[in-house]
């Protein structure tokens, strides 16, 4: 099957799906299809293992495998109403009922997988076309498997671009990449690499590539799609899509765990749950339930969600462990009290060496809060930071022609963008964007330290476009006022 009769299946799946009132948005169409696509996906590898193997044994039980319900062949099938209570009263419940033995199984992914979600497709009759669409699909082949790899990332992305608000799960593939290539996770030393709030899978699929090129022989291949990658992720809807990108990029047996990377204490945090290795964006602006704050260390308990996934990596890095992390200013950079005593912390514990401040366009149009990279690891502890402040890149202003260019969903970041970062970081230089602070000159650990080169750069603005520009500062400082203030109330009751 070529890469054009398999993008028209999938793409006449999801237009089927168009016509059902239960699939409105990309948002509500890609974990359906994602459901049926991991199905058929796990009913083929079964197909695979079983001829290679006569003694392999089946992991979904006769009658709940792909090819027993879901293909029509002549059979006489389920469709209409008697479809939708097979697959909602019987399916589901069933495969959310499996359970492993030793350890951590395939039977234990697929009832964590569909313990949470649920078929919100409405129409038997709908859903019987789409399961036919599917059914054309071939995992078997990989020149087939990676055609729709991609396009599974495509959907993914989408999916991103419809979610608004609801896209924290979802980070630029180039930022992703900068991080991790920045980082150089070396396959020769068998590093342990985590992502603690992994959503799509996105910084566990860059490390296997970035990795992948060091691939030397059929034992160091096995070794890194087994043991090397994992990832850690609470949501249903995220980790269900982060497995099936995964199993899609031929690592068969995922490592990402469905649960809250917060939810145990941190003092349980023994040398066999550490990393050599953490890069993540974890979710910000938000706060994590107020009984969460027990497991984090005594006078640092903040629900501040950033702020909490800090302090888990701090207490979770091995020894000259390395770690990439994005976190949007406000408190994890500059706020006071408990904040402060966090980035204290990490100062004296860790070398805190370079903070990459990112454009506040980045993450447009989910937020415009600026973000920063942080990249420190555990070799003792930080005595100068250096910070980049990256610029929208000249590509970009050359594109839309605008005295003042922004990233936007049409002209998101590129991963050339970072070229000049990249070779900075080689040969670390003060230059118009780049400086170095000593720790000695740091006040209350404050990281929101300005470009002494900004400092005498001329405005170029006309008068409504600088009344524009001070209007926006002043709704992003009143939105931080109000995420400060919600915080304060709950960290101090009245």
């Amino acid at each position: 099957m070529d890469s054009h009769t398999l993008r028209s299946i999938i793409k006449s799946a999801r237009d089927e799906m168009r016509k059902d009132a239960g699939t409105n948005t990309d948002v509500d169409r890609t974990p359906q299809i994602t459901w049926m696509l991991f199905l058929k996906c796990f009913d083929d590898f079964e197909k695979k293992f079983e001829a290679l193997d006569k003694n392999y044994k089946q992991t979904i039980p006769d009658g709940y495998r792909w090819q027993d319900w879901a293909v029509e062949e002549g059979k006489k099938v389920l469709t209409g109403p008697d479809l939708i209570k097979f697959v909602n009263d019987d399916l589901f419940p069933k495969l959310s009922s499996l359970v492993g033995g030793k350890g951590v199984e395939q039977r234990d992914i697929i009832s964590a997988i569909f313990g949470q979600i649920t078929n919100n497709i409405r129409s038997g009759y709908i859903l019987r076309k789409i399961l036919n669409q599917i059914s054309q699909v071939n995992f078997i082949s990989t020149d087939e498997i990676h055609t729709l790899a991609d396009y599974y990332e495509q959907m993914l992305t989408e999916m991103r671009d419809a979610a608004g608000s609801n896209g924290e799960f979802y980070t630029p593939r180039p930022v992703i990449r900068f991080i991790v290539n920045t980082i150089n996770p070396d396959l020769r030393k068998s590093p342990k690499i985590l992502d603690p709030a992994c959503g799509t899978g996105g910084f566990m699929l860059e490390s296997l590539n970035h990795m992948n090129k060091q691939v030397k022989a059929k034992q160091d291949r096995i070794k890194l799609y087994e043991d090397t990658v994992f990832g850690i992720e609470k949501k249903s809807m995220p980790f269900l899509l982060g497995m099936m990108n995964l199993l899609l990029h031929e690592v068969d047996q995922p490592n990402i765990a469905n649960a809250n990377t917060l939810g145990k204490p941190f003092r349980d945090i023994t040398d066999e749950n550490q990393y050599d290795v953490i890069v993540t964006n974890p979710p910000f602006g938000g706060a994590e339930e107020a009984e969460l704050k027990s497991n984090l260390p005594t006078g640092m308990q903040t629900t501040d969600t950033a702020m909490a996934f800090l302090l888990y990596i701090m207490y979770s890095l091995k020894d000259n462990g390395k770690c990439g992390i994005i976190l949007p200013d406000g408190n994890p950079i500059f706020g006071t009290g408990m904040f402060s005593k966090i980035r204290q912390k990490l100062i004296e514990e860790f070398n805190l060496h370079t903070i990459i401040r990112l454009p506040e366009t980045v993450f447009e149009p989910y937020t415009t809060i600026a973000t920063n990279i942080l990249f420190f690891d555990k070799k003792g502890k930080t005595k100068d930071i250096w910070y980049y402040k990256m610029k929208v890149d000249e590509r970009l202003r050359g594109a839309t022609r605008a005295k003042n260019p922004k990233y936007t969903m049409s002209n998101p970041i590129l991963y050339e963008d970072f070229e000049e970062i990249q070779k900075w970081l080689k040969n670390k230089k003060e230059n118009e964007n780049a400086w170095k602070v000593s720790v000695d000159d740091l006040i209350d650990y404050n990281l929101d330290l300005k470009n002494p080169s900004d400092a005498e750069e001329k405005i170029n603005l006309s008068p409504h476009e600088l009344i524009d520009s001070i209007l926006k500062d002043e709704e992003k400082t009143m939105k931080l006022l109000r995420e400060v203030q919600d915080l304060i109330k709950k960290e101090i009751p009245k």
